[in-house]
């Protein structure tokens, strides 16, 4: 059964249930992972024994916000609009993420899902080679592609295909004033003489992205170019931990299916869905040695 098909096999009862928003399971999830980033960050900034073992699992917990960005976009994690709305600044704004321009790229991607020609997600093609994996697993590509997109749509110079010409307005001004903040937050750091922001935000981000990068590859990667979002997309079985840590998004062909189901209603979604799902993985070390047991040793191998 293809996703088309079983959504119309989804009963009005079924499909109102799963698609209920609430502000409650947002703001409990949100203040048990924005309280894991303080709890961690205060232990770094008061310099508890051990604290640069915390570097880590604050990175982690930082990068993964993408999917609090990545839900809010959606605008199901909460039921008020300005609420998603403004956890998308905060949360963009962390990530060196404009979360307006995210909004377009997003639903691009999700118009065009795993389509060569049109989902911007396959504009830089995933390595093929042990030193570009490795390269890419570093998640240093992500952030100068990150800060290039800033640079550009602060300057007027946003040339994105899925950016509607109206919003061009909006994109640079989003760009400018995160740019702005940016600069401000660097110049008072370097007049106060404190690298604080540095040991709390910038190195964790940095060591935590190749965590991100490991289970980003798993949603897509050497999936069939078909319309069909069971096919085209994979939803990777792992544990609760990660789950709950990533939003709920391993179970990603199930959100491509229904967009619009909140995170937290995810799990029934798939237990309505699993014996259609054609992509699926065992767990991401699973789907990283697949992936890397096809991986040549350098450009041109034969390896």
């Amino acid at each position: 059964m293809t996703h088309q098909a079983f959504l119309q096999s989804l009963s009005p009862a079924d499909r109102a249930r799963l698609t209920a928003l609430t502000n409650g399971a947002g703001l409990m999830h949100l203040g048990l992972h924005a309280g894991a980033i303080v709890l961690l960050a205060t232990a770094i900034a008061l310099g508890v024994p051990g604290w640069p073992f915390l570097l880590l699992p604050l990175g982690i917990f930082q990068v993964f916000l993408f999917h609090l960005l990545h839900e809010v976009t959606h605008e199901t994690v909460f039921a008020s609009k300005p609420l998603n709305i403004w956890v998308a600044r905060i949360a963009g704004f962390i990530l060196l993420i404009p979360p307006l321009w995210f909004r377009y790229f997003h639903f691009a991607h999700h118009k065009h899902t795993h389509d060569p020609q049109h989902d911007p997600e396959l504009a830089t093609p995933k390595p093929r080679t042990w030193p570009g994996y490795l390269w890419y697993l570093t998640g240093l590509p992500m952030w100068g592609s990150l800060l290039k997109t800033l640079w550009n749509n602060g300057a007027g110079k946003c040339v994105d295909a899925y950016v509607p010409t109206s919003a061009l307005t909006r994109i640079a001004k989003e760009a400018r004033l995160m740019l702005q903040i940016y600069a401000v937050i660097l110049a008072f750091s370097l007049l106060l003489g404190s690298a604080l922001l540095f040991w709390i935000w910038v190195l964790p981000l940095v060591l935590g992205q190749p965590f991100l990068r490991l289970y980003l590859m798993a949603e897509h990667t050497d999936c069939a170019h078909v319309p069909d979002m069971f096919t085209n997309t994979r939803t990777t079985f792992t544990t609760r931990a990660i789950r709950w840590l990533a939003w709920n998004m391993p179970y990603h062909a199930e959100h491509h299916a229904l967009p619009s189901v909140p995170f937290h209603q995810l799990p029934a979604l798939h237990d309505l869905a699993q014996s259609h799902l054609r992509e699926t993985a065992p767990g991401y070390a699973a789907f990283h040695a697949t992936y890397a047991a096809r991986l040549t040793p350098a450009p041109g191998s034969k390896g």
